[in-house]
């Protein structure tokens, strides 16, 4: 059994449906009454992205807070669609159980995996066998068309790699990097603007598969790379107002030499 106060985390999610309950009914909130699905998504897709940062952060505090704000549009969500008639709470929550109970079978069945890639082509056989009789009946029906297109490529080679079609080595990985390098190279040297542009996608997209090759997920380590490039480029304008100094007086050496410094204290 977990350690978890399942008692406390049904009350806590039932005062949030209690919550919404009271918007949504009479002298509610307006504007939540005239939400809809399609309508909420959008503030879903900016709470996980808030959820995210704070994670990232390790801002504890944020990502409580953030998760918190997400469960409420969930819950939101499902309960604009059991008011329609659609579905209920317990039957998505239920589903998604039964679905993850029948994909691990190592763990709530005796099945055993000699590798991880036994697992992953159990898991493969388990989805096929689920999407029979539905639209999605091909490796890549099940891939959400809004990902954005770093994280879609991880994915793509992800689900690729799990159907055995990618390179047998990481070494080949690297051949085809450097092939794609010299083409966009190509591309640029002949100021061919939109060949260029095809020859650094496929660049991109052969480097986040030899990154997920190496445990590196593309989408997540270009956004630590964002953050660390806005924390030392803040520390600079920080260093030269200490010094007054106008920044956008700067030379580029300058400059530098202000990145240089503050690179130390990264």
């Amino acid at each position: 059994m977990s350690g978890r106060n399942t008692d406390a985390h049904a009350a806590a999610m039932q005062e949030l449906l209690d919550v919404i309950d009271a918007l949504l009914g009479p002298g509610g909130c307006p504007w939540d009454q005239e939400q809809t699905p399609e309508s909420m998504c959008d503030y879903l897709v900016e709470e996980a992205f808030e959820l995210i940062d704070g994670i990232r952060r390790g801002d504890r505090n944020e990502a409580k807070e953030e998760l918190g704000d997400v469960f409420f549009i969930l819950l939101f969500i499902a309960t604009l669609y059991e008011r329609a008639g659609g579905f209920t709470l317990t039957d998505s929550l239920r589903h998604s159980a039964a679905k993850m109970i029948r994909r691990h079978p190592h763990v709530f069945d005796d099945t055993t995996f000699g590798s991880i890639q036994e697992l992953w082509d159990n898991w493969e056989r388990t989805k096929r066998k689920e999407n029979e009789g539905s639209d999605r009946k091909r490796v890549f029906d099940s891939l959400p068309a809004g990902l954005p297109p770093l994280l879609k490529a991880y994915r793509i080679n992800s689900k690729a790699a799990r159907n055995n079609f990618t390179w047998k080595a990481d070494q080949d990985v690297q051949i085809q990097l450097e092939s794609e390098w010299r083409e966009w190279q190509e591309a640029m040297a002949e100021d061919d603007q939109e060949a260029a542009e095809r020859e650094f996608g496929d660049y991109l997209f052969t480097l986040v598969e030899l990154g997920r090759r190496k445990g590196i997920k593309a989408n997540a380590a270009l956004d630590f790379a964002n953050q660390k490039f806005l924390r030392r480029f803040a520390a600079m304008e920080e260093l030269a107002e200490m010094r007054g100094l106008t920044f956008s007086d700067l030379d580029l050496d300058a400059m530098n030499t202000l990145w240089d410094e503050v690179k130390t204290q990264d």
